[in-house]
């Protein structure tokens, strides 16, 4: 009796809240218990960055009434190091923490002549170049060895002030009695609370898609099915976005997609139910097992997607065949791609790929930009596995977002698929204040290709050359 005494006490409250958030999801109501939420986070915040501000004030403090007894070591330091200017000797010195020192000068400022280069005069009439010119090169190769433009896209944005959570950047939980108080709190809420909740009602609504997307694959095609899929993916979506507790804000909803090709840049596969719980999209991709292979499968029975095998992805014709059979039936939802290929750091816009902008069409450009205060969306596939993902999601504060519907956009008369896809990633990137970079996505797991370093090779020899 008395084990199930708490077993009623436990069950009947998490029954009465998922019967009532899938009545709200299945109307398409809210009652802001999210959003109001977010706006008790960002107090939290302001709280903690004003404390961790008043702490580093206190240490200056501290430091300022230590100058006082360092100024005879100081004066040590002068001794010892004009005793060294004397003898010629030297005393060994640091940058600080910095890995690069971009201020230095690498190239020699003097102009005079030397001996080596009034000898080699006869030989500059003949051959013009110097060796010198290649420094500049040695040093901006070194720089991108140590931090290079693609490989930081592909690591956990950088946060400009701490969000109480552990696994980012910087480590404030000790610096204060509250702020430690604060931090614990939130991670006893995180951990015990909201994690198993979470877990709770993303079970219940894959298998709530699993249900509704079966029972809708067996009425017959026809408009009311697609009416039927339209409510039954918004509702089942919306109640998935509980269990990360999305906040979405959708601006210029004039312009969501209809038809054709919606393009979007890509942080996560949480973009996907992000624009599913607003917009009904058919999906292109590869065939996945476990928990992704079981959301295409229930999605698979509603409506119509692409998904191809290992192999059948590399056909580029087979995939271009399949989309424009897709696009050219006005029945079919907007299909959404991802033209990057790859998640990328919620930063910048990578490389798209053409495929997509050869099908010829309207082409709906989608902006998502994630808010990381609250979470880090960005999924680095080779460092996580997807179940890792999602238990980082689950222990996140939130997933806050925003997404950009923008004006489609044409193929222009005599314009190539690249330069299209270049002028709707410029689009995007721009929307969504993000970095527009021209490298492939795919560096992440290859090397680069043989023509991009012959060129770079081509480059180099023109400039020892002189030309």
């Amino acid at each position: 009796m008395f084990w199930a005494a708490i077993l009623d006490f436990f069950c009947i409250p998490f029954i009465v809240f998922i019967s009532f958030m899938i009545i709200l999801s299945a109307v398409n109501k809210s009652v802001g218990v999210r959003r109001a939420y977010v706006k008790l986070l960002l107090k939290i915040f302001e709280f903690g960055r004003l404390s961790i501000e008043s702490a580093a004030k206190e240490r200056q403090k501290l430091v300022g009434e230590t100058i006082f007894n360092n100024t005879q070591d100081r004066k040590l330091d002068d001794i010892n190091l004009s005793y060294c200017k004397k003898t010629g000797r030297t005393i060994p010195t640091t940058n600080g923490n910095t890995l690069i020192s971009r201020d230095s000068v690498l190239l020699p400022t003097s102009n005079e002549p030397t001996a080596s280069d009034i000898e080699s005069s006869s030989k500059d009439e003949e051959i013009r170049f110097n060796l010198e010119k290649c420094l500049d090169y040695i040093k901006a190769g070194v720089e991108s060895i140590i931090e290079d433009e693609v490989t930081s896209r592909f690591e956990a944005e950088e946060l400009k002030s701490w969000n109480l959570l552990t696994r980012t950047n910087r480590h404030y939980e000790f610096i204060s009695w509250k702020i430690t108080l604060i931090w614990m709190t939130g991670f006893a809420v995180r951990y015990f609370i909201l994690m198993p909740l979470r877990v709770f009602v993303c079970f219940v609504g894959v298998v709530w898609l699993t249900v509704c997307t079966a029972i809708v694959g067996y009425i017959k095609d026809g408009e009311y099915k697609r009416r039927m899929v339209d409510q039954v993916l918004g509702h089942c979506f919306s109640v998935l976005s509980s269990a990360i507790s999305a906040v979405i804000y959708y601006h210029n909803v004039e312009n969501r997609p209809t038809n054709g090709i919606c393009v979007a840049n890509h942080t996560s596969p949480i973009d996907v139910l992000v624009l599913m719980c607003d917009k009904t999209y058919s999906l292109i991709g590869q065939r996945h097992g476990g928990f992704l292979g079981l959301l295409q499968r229930a999605l698979a029975r509603a409506s119509p997607h692409i998904w191809f095998e290992r192999g059948e992805a590399r056909d580029r014709h087979a995939v271009a065949e399949r989309l424009k059979q897709h696009v050219s039936n006005p029945n079919n939802p907007p299909i959404l791609i991802f033209p990057e290929g790859t998640c990328i750091n919620n930063t910048s816009v990578m490389q798209f790929k053409k495929g997509s902008f050869e099908v010829g069409g309207v082409i709906y450009p989608v902006a998502i930009k994630y808010d990381p205060r609250f979470g880090d969306a960005f999924w680095n596939s080779s460092k996580y596995s997807m179940m890792q993902y999602l238990y980082m999601m689950m222990t996140s504060w939130a997933i806050v977002c925003d997404v950009w519907y923008l004006p489609p956009m044409y193929r222009q008369e005599g314009e190539s698929a690249i330069d299209f896809a270049n002028r709707v990633k410029s689009v995007i990137a721009k929307q969504g204040g993000l970095v527009d970079l021209v490298w492939d996505g795919q560096l992440k797991r290859m090397k680069p290709k043989k023509e991009w370093r012959e060129l770079q090779q081509v480059e180099f020899a023109k400039r020892l050359k002189g030309d």
